[in-house]
């Protein structure tokens, strides 16, 4: 395949799709996303067959457990796929509603319209399920979308995408509205994010040094999400039994993802309370723990945390803890050496739990709540197409509204300026 050849023809398509799926109604656009979900439904043994022919050859590589993980399909996943498809449909469009429309001195009124942003190149490793995600989200948001998935999930992800085809062209919509990358090839991603005259956003998914390459090379806007450091930090008053809850699922709910925790936080008067409870889980449940030495202190069988365990995302079993003074110990730690992704407190204190709120600079911070609900499913965006850490445009998890922009509208009747 000539690579070049192929993406500039991917790209024209993309570009003439984008006209007319921007000027789609939303009869039509949700029609075909209730299309497309009924296809995943009916057709969950063909795809659990493409899935396991990926996570054959994927073990045959080596490839590490997280990775196998984050590629694994179910027929849970597959239902939660097209669950997340009709929750789009189910959204108000965004396309064309007005906002902030207002009086000016001159007699002219003033708003702000919003429209999608044209074309969007999407990269991702592993998670097939980002094919119907970023599929859903980029139509109902009016745009079309170019996806390129890892090459370990290439089975998984054309199967997946011969459903959103079915779905598209049944509600008359063009095909190359959606299009999914055939070829594995690497090339096909440099060229992809050198495309400016098709390509107008592209937005990585995966791996930190993924994410930093697609930032450095790409000659097109980038909307990123780099790695997930995320924290739990259970403050003096925190209540011990939602302290465990919380802490618990925040790192074994499952291990492969962004918004897993990574860090726990245990402020010093609570910490022989709670710590030794929540590590008898942890280590029941397999977790490797690294911790300061105040931490070893009161679990003694815990290994010693290092530098580099701080700012590591371990998309593992393996957690670090650290005992704190209390807040501001805790804030000046996160914002040291977290990745402004997602980061919660535990805490009874209200006054404690808004300032936490306030100075913790991250894409979601949460009370009482474990950090694996930073998630655009849980939010109520439907399906999210990633989770940005950037601190522009989209922040958090990106749904429709971070699929648009918006341009002024003005009205007038014979309105001159003088």
């Amino acid at each position: 395949m000539d690579v070049r050849s192929y993406m500039q023809r991917v790209g024209q398509d993309a570009r003439s799709a984008s006209r007319l799926i921007a000027k789609s109604d939303t009869r039509t656009k949700n029609h075909a996303l209730t299309l497309m979900a009924q296809a995943l439904r009916r057709d969950t043994d063909q795809l659990l067959t493409a899935n396991a022919r990926d996570l054959e050859q994927a073990r045959a590589k080596g490839l590490e457990s997280a990775m196998l993980d984050r590629l694994s399909l179910s027929a849970k996943s597959i239902a939660a796929m097209a669950e997340g498809l009709l929750q789009v449909a189910a959204l108000p469009d965004p396309i064309g509603e007005v906002i902030g429309l207002h009086y000016r001195p001159s007699g002219i009124r003033v708003g702000r319209m919003r429209v999608p942003l044209g074309v969007i190149g999407i990269i991702y490793e592993s998670r097939p399920n980002v094919t119907a995600d970023a599929a859903g989200l980029c139509l109902k948001a009016g745009n079309a979308a170019i996806l390129r998935g890892g090459s370990e999930a290439i089975h998984s992800n054309q199967a997946i995408a011969a459903c959103v085809l079915e779905g598209l062209t049944a509600a008359g919509l063009p095909k190359a509205a959606i299009q999914v990358i055939e070829t594995t090839d690497r090339a096909a991603v440099g060229e992809l994010i050198t495309m400016q005259d098709y390509v107008d956003v592209i937005i990585p998914r995966g791996g930190k040094g993924l994410i930093e390459r697609i930032s450095a090379e790409s000659r097109i806007p980038v909307i990123k999400h780099l790695d997930g450091v995320c924290h739990v930090f259970i403050d003096d008053d925190a209540d011990i039994e939602k302290a465990v809850r919380i802490a618990d699922n925040a790192k074994t709910q499952r291990y492969g993802t962004c918004n897993t925790m990574e860090t726990l936080l245990v402020a010093k008067n609570i910490a022989p309370k709670v710590l030794p409870l929540l590590c008898r889980i942890y280590r029941e449940k397999g977790v490797e723990l690294r911790g300061d030495g105040a931490a070893q202190s009161l679990v003694p069988e815990m290994l010693k945390a290092n530098a580099e365990d701080w700012v590591t995302e371990y998309l593992a079993p393996i957690l670090s803890i650290r005992v704190v003074d209390g807040l501001d110990h805790a804030i000046e730690h996160i914002t040291t050496y977290g990745s402004q992704h997602t980061d919660s407190i535990v805490t009874e204190n209200q006054t404690t739990a808004w300032r936490f709120l306030r100075e913790v600079d991250s894409s979601s911070v949460m009370v009482n709540a474990s950090t694996r609900l930073a998630d655009g499913f849980e939010y109520g965006l439907g399906a999210e197409i990633g989770i940005s850490t950037d601190e522009i445009h989209a922040r958090g998890p990106v749904g429709l509204e971070g699929l648009t922009s918006l341009k002024f509208v003005v009205l007038g009747d014979r309105h001159v300026r003088e």
